[in-house]
């Protein structure tokens, strides 16, 4: 039998005990309370009935699926690693993911800092463990950005983009976020569906959302060019 070092062994008893204390607080859960958390999720994912990958994957059916296994979305090349190390989303590994999302998978694209607090982690696991293994009785999916959240013109999603502008464009862009999708610290913005990139700049270009370089930049943007970069950053790139 191999012996585990000191190290080793000490990693193995914490995360039993994580374990431990995930199933321990998963029975006295309140899924309705979880679902109101899920609001902090829906700006990236969608879930429930009809559910599209956006900036994120849809989180149906996430429990006992492989990290990065669904083979219609643009995951991070570490997610992608992360899977076919054996990383398997369950209640333990999707409780501390949550914790600290940098931490469990470092480069990944997922720019959310994490939910400290256990009983809503246990609360919000719930409520998506009531997405996983049935089609029936499910929720009608919430769209992620819209255009009503911020108060923003509808025909701002009008305007036709040209790519090979957006590409001109994107150099003021890639000085701060990473031309291949990597999160450096930084939110990624590749891969992003069209209409979400667009709601976001334009909710910056008009003080709806609040970051002065991001609204620096965004107010001397076009909608032409706004819906360009959105096309150019919305196409699968290149990149590890």
């Amino acid at each position: 039998m191999t012996r585990l070092t000191r190290s080793e062994g000490f990693a193995v008893l914490a995360f039993g005990l994580l374990a431990l204390l995930v199933a321990t607080g998963a029975r006295g859960a309140d899924p309705q309370r979880g679902n109101a958390l899920y609001q902090e999720c829906k700006r990236c994912h969608q879930a429930g009935r009809g559910a599209k990958h956006r900036i994120g994957p849809h989180l149906n059916d996430i429990f006992d699926r492989r990290a990065g296994s669904l083979s219609d979305f643009r995951y991070s090349s570490a997610m992608r690693k992360a899977g076919e190390a054996g990383l398997v989303w369950t209640e333990t590994t999707l409780d501390a993911f949550l914790t600290n999302p940098r931490k469990m998978v470092p480069r990944s694209r997922m720019s959310y800092e994490g939910m400290a607090a256990a009983r809503d982690r246990v609360d919000l696991l719930a409520w998506l463990r009531t997405l996983s293994g049935s089609r029936t009785g499910l929720p009608v999916a919430e769209p992620t950005m819209t255009i009503d959240e911020f108060g923003l013109d509808p025909r701002v999603l009008d305007a036709a983009g040209d790519p090979e502008y957006g590409a001109y464009l994107a150099s003021e862009c890639t000085t701060c976020h990473r031309p291949d999708g990597a999160d450096e610290g930084i939110p990624s913005i590749v891969g992003w569906p069209v209409d979400d990139f667009v709601i976001t700049l334009q909710a910056y270009k008009r003080g709806k959302r609040r970051h002065q370089a991001m609204q620096t930049i965004a107010k001397r943007l076009s909608n032409e060019e706004i819906a360009s970069l959105a096309v150019y950053f919305g196409r699968p790139l290149a990149g590890p």
